[in-house]
């Protein structure tokens, strides 16, 4: 389970003043609606800041015992003001849902292609819970921030304008009473935005951690109960629960706080401008019924507007750190991508999707792949392949053995590409990969992991995964050649069989079996297969190894695993140990040396099976 104790440097960090700028930019492709809800903010001012006005001339014309028919006409007016506002506000609602939700689809579509990009170190880094939030509430935060802010600000703005100018006009010196509050106002909201900022921060970034930690306790549930350790996970996940009430309730306290002093301060400025206006109406002013009515509306009203905006202020500041991460996400470059000279190959290489052409145009085939001076860390201080030397011929099946943590796993990644060098290269038929488009490479390549991950959806769709165009005869074939058709036949529903989230309604071993026919019918150059039947028994590990063995024939291949019946038959078996490889050759050749390969066949491969 993570930690949950946030960093201060996260917290408090130095805000991006150009970050809304950057987030804007994904409101461009909804221009026409951003534009009409700045006008409509604007237009939704001018008729509020009307109404109180009409309501003082309209009282001055009864009082004055005006004629009817302009008493009919300053009705009207009033009542075609309130209908314009009502299709004004109609306007916005519809303007806002359209921006609102087109960003939310296009940051959350944006996002997930970004992750789509980035290479595995980074998902390594990051906890499952903590992408998830990326996708879901921090999206939905700030695009559902957006037009209320574009709203609160032209409106707010405009109306607070029209507002205090109509308030001098009517009374400059009861206009300046109610006004006297407004340093007090930006005091204020200046002092708690920034509380607020780090409160919210808390809250999002311990979100993220409820998130992640809830998302572990589900996918590893089997791990907790098997461990008895459910209390202490329900320890653990109360911890972090806690932690998000103890941040939500200070930033509800610090609001509950800043908008009753900010309403406050406004109702003195009106408690001020009464007091100064009931004492100039004894003394004999010459302010009419009908304005004085229409003034202590406006200062009603003045307040509302600065409160609005400081609100607004405070949400922008609390959706800050959403976007933050958002937009860290979307400017983060992969580490693995194809460099400007292999994207500009792939342009120039019209109508070759991969970008690799050989000699007579067509797409080049791997002979050859060669490991140079190849050395890899995660950390610097703890190498895992050092000086790293391998040439794997055309056709060879590289077998590789050794202790666990010994880098096997490594090789195989580095040679997938999910990492790349930190030292030296690999060559592809000469090329270094890197020269080569990740494209050309992946799909060149069938992958087989010891725990194959199936995605929602029926067997037969998990098997085309890589070929969606696939026939549901080659389906079969790929399914029968690695004796999957036996298990698949017999479920409920066949090949249209659901397998769940993961693959939760198959066991270990069909999952495997699954896999296994997924890479095969990807028909790659060069298969890569890491424990690959691990979770099957003997008998069906020899029939899928004839297979395997038929598939093979012509391509390379690297091999992990412990079982011996599955590297008995390699060209050339690797003992690697420490990131070096320490003895080469076939089984029969490896066994009369008497070495490291040797002394592994008795501990672990004593039954030949």
């Amino acid at each position: 389970m993570s930690s949950v104790t946030p960093h201060l440097e996260d917290v408090l960090g130095t805000v991006d003043r150009g970050l809304w700028r950057r987030i804007a930019r994904h409101a461009y492709a909804y221009k026409g609606a951003a534009w009409g809800m700045i006008a409509g903010g604007v237009l939704i001012a001018i008729v509020e800041a009307l109404l109180p006005f009409l309501i003082g001339v309209l009282v001055d014309a009864v009082v004055d015992g005006a004629d009817t028919s302009r008493i009919v006409w300053l009705s009207i007016a009033y009542v075609g003001c309130c209908v314009a506002f009502c299709i004004l506000v109609w306007c916005f609602i519809v303007a806002a849902g359209r921006l609102a939700t087109g960003m939310a689809h296009d940051l959350r579509r944006a996002s997930f292609e970004r992750l789509q990009e980035l290479e595995s170190a980074y998902f390594d880094l990051q906890p499952a819970g903590w992408l998830v939030s990326r996708l879901t509430s921090d999206c939905r935060k700030v695009s559902s921030l957006m037009p209320w802010f574009l709203l609160d600000i032209c409106w707010g703005i405009t109306f607070l304008g029209l507002v205090g100018v109509g308030m001098l006009l009517i009374d400059f010196v009861l206009g300046l009473c109610v006004m006297i509050v407004v340093p007090f106002l930006v005091l204020v909201t200046v002092y708690f935005q920034s509380r607020l900022l780090r409160s919210s921060r808390l809250m999002r970034k311990t979100n993220s951690e409820l998130t992640a930690v809830y998302n572990e306790g589900i996918t590893g549930i089997r791990t907790t109960k098997s461990l008895s350790r459910e209390h202490a996970n329900a320890s653990e996940f109360m911890n972090v629960s806690r932690s998000m009430r103890d941040y939500s309730m200070l930033n509800a306290i610090e609001t509950s706080i800043f908008l009753p002093i900010v309403t406050t301060l406004g109702g003195l400025g009106v408690g001020i401008a009464l007091w100064v206006g009931g004492v100039q109406i004894q003394e004999g002013s010459e302010l009419s019924i009908g304005m004085l009515i229409a003034f202590m509306q406006y200062a009603v009203l003045f307040s509302m507007p600065v409160r609005e905006l400081a609100a607004r202020i405070s949400d922008l500041k609390g959706a800050e750190a959403a976007a933050e991460r958002i937009q860290g996400l979307l400017e983060r470059d992969p580490a693995i991508r194809d460099s400007d000279e292999v994207k500009a190959m792939i342009e120039g290489a019209s109508g070759n999707i991969g970008g690799d052409l050989a000699e007579d145009g067509g797409v080049s085939r791997i002979e050859t792949i060669e490991f140079s001076g190849v050395s890899f860390w995660y950390k610097e201080e703890e190498p895992i392949l050092q000086d790293f030397n391998l040439l794997i011929r055309p056709g060879e099946t590289i077998a590789l053995v050794g202790p666990t943590g010994g880098g096997k796993t490594t090789i195989a990644s580095l040679l997938c590409r999910f990492y790349e060098p930190c030292k030296g290269g690999i060559l592809f038929n000469g090329v270094e990969y890197r020269n080569r488009s990740l494209h050309w490479l992946q799909s060149s390549l069938g992958i087989v992991l010891q725990d194959p991950h199936l995605f929602s959806g029926s067997v037969a769709s998990n098997i085309s995964y890589g070929c969606p165009g696939a026939s549901m005869d080659e389906i079969q074939a790929a399914a029968r050649l690695v004796e999957a058709d036996g298990f698949i036949d017999r479920l409920p529903e066949g090949y249209e069989t659901e397998v769940g989230e993961g693959g939760s309604r198959l066991s270990v071993g069909q999952r495997q079996l699954v896999a296994l026919a997924r890479a095969i019918l990807k028909n790659p150059q060069v298969f890569v297969m890491d424990e690959a039947t691990s979770s099957v028994d003997t008998h069906t590990e020899h029939q899928i190894q004839k297979g395997i063995e038929a598939t093979l024939d012509g391509r390379i291949a690297i091999v992990i695993a412990h079982r011996l019946s599955t590297i008995r038959t390699a060209d050339r078996i690797l003992v690697i140990e420490a990131g070096r490889i320490v003895e080469q050759g076939s089984h029969e050749e490896l066994l009369e040396a008497g070495g490291a390969y040797r002394d592994l066949y008795k501990r672990h491969f004593a039954d030949p099976a």
